[in-house]
């Protein structure tokens, strides 16, 4: 692979050279040194900013994705996270799914108001179970939500 200099990372990539400087300081990614005041990257760096960008995407922290890399550099992703997270972002479109429902239903709705909607008050009344689904450490207490503990 060529030896690329700070910027033409940040150029293909498209991630700023102080991105790139701060990852490398975290230990995300590692220069192969300096021609003169511009650090040098081997040309891999590439794949390995396509993958962090992609990790961050799915919502991991830089952390968690430096956790994905083992100590060679190589990727070296648990499975088990990875079912996690599609787990979680799963939940997520379905969430999205009802919020465009809702909101598409509110920008037609002929209802004088929206609450006297019955779609919409459904719709609502849907969404509100779901989030209780989804966090089962909050409960009902004298009609307002309220977090247990």
């Amino acid at each position: 692979m060529p030896v690329l200099d700070i910027g033409e990372v940040a150029q293909r990539s498209g991630v700023p050279a102080s991105t790139l400087r701060y990852y490398e300081e975290i230990g995300l990614i590692s220069s192969l040194g300096r021609h003169g005041l511009r650090r040098q990257f081997d040309g891999d760096v590439l794949l390995k900013l396509s993958l962090v960008g992609m990790g961050k995407a799915a919502g991991f922290s830089l952390v968690e994705i430096a956790g994905m890399f083992g100590q060679n550099g190589q990727p070296d992703i648990p499975r088990a996270l990875l079912h996690a997270k599609a787990g979680e972002l799963q939940r997520q479109i379905l969430d999205l799914r009802t919020l465009r429902d809702i909101l598409r239903h509110v920008a037609d709705c002929p209802a004088p108001t929206h609450l006297e909607c019955p779609t919409f008050r459904a719709l609502l009344k849907a969404a509100s179970r779901k989030r209780l689904a989804y966090h089962p450490s909050r409960k009902r207490a004298g009609g307002a939500l309220k977090t247990a503990g």
